[in-house]
Formats: structure tokens, sequence, C-alpha cells
């Protein structure tokens, strides 16, 4: 009698539900979710400062920082910082702003600063996959008479690519970046080819590359601004370079030949990142100089400055003057709750909101208490939904001028209620309750 009656129950329970399917399909309508008294309604949009509502990243929305470049660059050159160098810029990494500008366009000779070309190339080569850390290099007989700043290779040796970047990013080895030129392009004169179409492609004007080391030769010349373009490109597309242009003290064969950078920075600078020395007789001393301090990455460049002294405490100058008056100001991160909304005719009543993308600003300090954002959304939508479909958007904005703008996303799909998913559905949360 026992078993019988629970099968009666049973039946009843399940003919109880799909009444209540019917009556839900026949009759939902978009009032069918009520926010909790707690729940703030976003149909009217709300503004608050940024700060109150998601938390920090270190990632970056580029767009959102390109809306504020006239901002920035109008108010570049306020302070006269003295610079007794022939050219230098000091721009922001992420956004590539321009902070300060001394003949920035002026074209110099780069010496060895040419090689954040070269590594640009091998690091292009690293993460396609066409070269690994661990490949051999041989070296040929070009390479091992090359001179100037080198590890004096021998045609006899192979050194892997890890060790030719070593010697290349801390002592500017004249020798490891022709045979790396070499084993990637067949001949140098192929690997400048592609250096020149590189340069053409970041917009590098006021360049023309004749060699891959930078050794004075006539016609090879760049500027200022366009030693920050590739070293900016190197340093936001290929951040594992860092492992080498930070290095201090290192060596190479087993201990028998001693690395010591070239770059002074990196030793003495808090923050610094890199990047690259270059000094001859003719181009006199130049620096693309790197360092990041609460997430602002500065990219300083000095060229034809008149000692190897001048040149670091010029990019000192600019670095100390961009941390000094600027600041990265983190919007929000991708994936970051919004609030949860309601779904109308959805086999779920709720779907949960995120952000789309990362999003930051440069600002000059001090500004970040006049950032606000209003938040855009609707109280209630419609399924399906897909994930990632967007929803809604905030808008960020500065003194009252929109700056910026991040799309409010789906974080997961969302079906369209039908008979047959809710009868699935209740069947199997009934057939759980009941199981014996």
């Amino acid at each position: 009698m026992f078993v019988k009656n629970k099968i009666q129950l049973k039946i009843v329970c399940i003919l109880l539900i799909l009444l209540c399917i019917f009556y839900s399909i026949s009759y939902a309508t978009d009032s069918i979710y009520v926010w909790s008294s707690e729940s703030e309604a976003l149909n009217n949009t709300t503004s608050t400062t940024s700060t109150n509502i998601f938390s920090n990243n270190e990632n970056t929305n580029s767009n959102i920082i390109d809306n504020y470049n006239n901002t920035i660059t109008t108010s570049a050159n306020i302070t006269d910082l003295g610079l007794q160098c022939g050219g230098a810029v000091l721009i922001e990494m992420n956004s590539g702003n321009v902070l300060y500008d001394h003949n920035m366009h002026e074209q110099l000779r780069p010496a060895s600063v040419t090689k954040v070309m070269t590594i640009l190339l091998i690091m292009e080569a690293i993460d396609s996959g066409r070269l690994s850390y661990t490949d051999k290099i041989p070296c040929s007989e070009n390479a091992s008479n090359m001179g100037g700043s080198q590890i004096w290779l021998d045609v006899r040796e192979e050194l892997t690519v890890d060790e030719m970047l070593k010697a290349i990013c801390v002592v500017s080895a004249n020798d490891c970046t022709m045979a790396m030129a070499e084993y990637l392009a067949g001949s140098e004169e192929a690997f400048v080819k592609q250096m020149n179409e590189k340069a053409n492609e970041l917009g590098m004007n006021d360049t023309t590359f004749k060699n891959c080391h930078g050794i004075d030769e006539d016609g090879h010349v760049t500027s200022a601004y366009d030693i920050s373009l590739m070293s900016r490109e190197l340093l936001t597309k290929h951040p594992d370079i860092t492992k080498y242009t930070t290095i201090w003290m290192d060596s190479l064969r087993d201990g028998k030949s001693e690395l010591v950078n070239t770059n002074k920075l990196i030793r003495n600078y808090k923050g610094a990142t890199g990047l690259k020395t270059g000094s001859t007789s003719v181009a006199l001393f130049n620096l693309s100089a790197s360092a990041t301090r609460n997430d602002l990455s500065l990219i300083a460049v000095v060229m034809k400055a008149p000692s190897s002294q001048v040149r670091f405490s010029e990019a000192q100058k600019l670095l100390d003057y961009g941390f000094s008056n600027y600041e990265y100001k983190k919007l929000a991160n991708k994936g970051d709750t919004v609030k949860e909304i309601a779904v109308n005719k959805g086999v779920e009543s709720k779907v949960n909101t995120v952000l789309e993308t990362d999003s930051g600003i440069l600002i000059t300090k001090g500004q970040d208490k006049n950032i606000e954002q209003v938040i855009d959304i609707p109280e209630i939508v419609s399924s399906p939904i897909v994930q990632n479909q967007i929803l809604g958007s905030i808008t960020y904005t500065l003194n009252g001028e929109e700056i910026g703008k991040v799309n409010i996303v789906a974080e997961k799909s969302v079906d369209k209620i039908s008979t047959f998913s809710m009868i699935e559905y209740v069947y199997g949360k009934w057939f759980s309750l009941f199981r014996i």
C-alpha cells in the first residue's frame, strides 16, 4: 500500500508541475523579476567614482587611453628639462602618449640602439614558433670578424638563442647580432630588409636601417621618437625580453665569459626594465631606457648625448619627470562582475553581467578624483542570451568629458524556455528527490 501511494504522489506532483510550466510559458511578462530591496535598479543610470566598484588590474585598454591623447600631448613641454642631447622623447609605454619632446623627430645615428629592432625580430620569430630558445646558432666568418662590442665568437662555436640574446641585450655583442641575422634571414642584407619593413609597419618615418648592429654607416639613421616606437613594440608585444634586459651581471661559456650590462640604470634606477645603449665616435651616446612604477610604464630615449654619464642622467631626468607628474589609473578588469539582471522566458531567471575588457587611462597626478562612470544596462533582458553578448556599457568621464567606454556582457549563455527543456529539467529534479 505504501508503494502504491508513493507512486500516486509522484504522478500527482508531475501533473501539477506540468500545469505550472504551461502557465508560466503562456503568461510570462517583463515584470516577472523583482529586484530585492538591496539591489539597485540599473535602468536609471548610476554615476560613481571608478574606484568604488572595480578592483585594479595590470592590463590596459589602449582604446581608452588613446581617447585621451590630446590632453596629455598638449601638456608635454610645460616644463623645460634643459636637456643637453641632440634629441629625446618620453612616452607612456601602454598608450604611446608623448609626455616630453626634445627634437624627437631629428634624424640621428642610433649606434647599437639599432639592436632594439634586431631583438624585436628575434622575439617575433620565437613567439611565432619559427625559432626556439634552445636552437643552436652557428657563427660565420662574417660574424666572427665584426669588431666593436663582442664576445669573440669562433666559427667552430655554436651558442643557443638564449645565450645569443643574453649577449646581445647585456653587452651589445655585434658578433652575436650578425650571427642571429644571418641565421634568421640567410644574409644580413635580407635581414635589414625585414628591419626596414617592420619600421615602416610601425610608422617609423624617420628611420632607414643599413645594418643590423648600428656600426656607423652613411644613411643609417633614426629618431628618438622612432626608437620609442620600436622599444614600445618590443616591450608590450614581447614582455619576456625583460628577462634579458634586466640582467646586471651574468656569464657565458660555463662562467668563462663574464657579462656586465652596459645600461647602468638597471642597477641604479628603481623600476628599470631595460632597454638598450649605443655609442660610437660619430653617433655619440644614445639610450632607450624603460621603467615601471605603480603600474605606470615609461620609455625615455636620449640621442647624441655628449658623454655616457650625460645620457644616463638625461634619461633619469625624463623618467623622474614622468613618474612625478603622471599616473596610470586603472578603471576596470576584464571579467569583473557588474551585477545580476533578470532574464525573461529563460531556463534560468538571472544572468551575471561582467566587463568585456580591461580598461585604464593615463592622467596627470591628482585628476583621478574627477573620474566618474555611468552604468547603462537594462533591468531585464529576454532570452535566449549568448555568452559574451553585449547587454550594456560603462562610460567613463573626466571633468565631464568622455574618456572611454567598456561593454558589459553576459557571463554565460541562457537558453529560451521551452516545454521540452522545462519537462526535462523538472523531471530530473523530481527523479532525484524520489529516488529510493
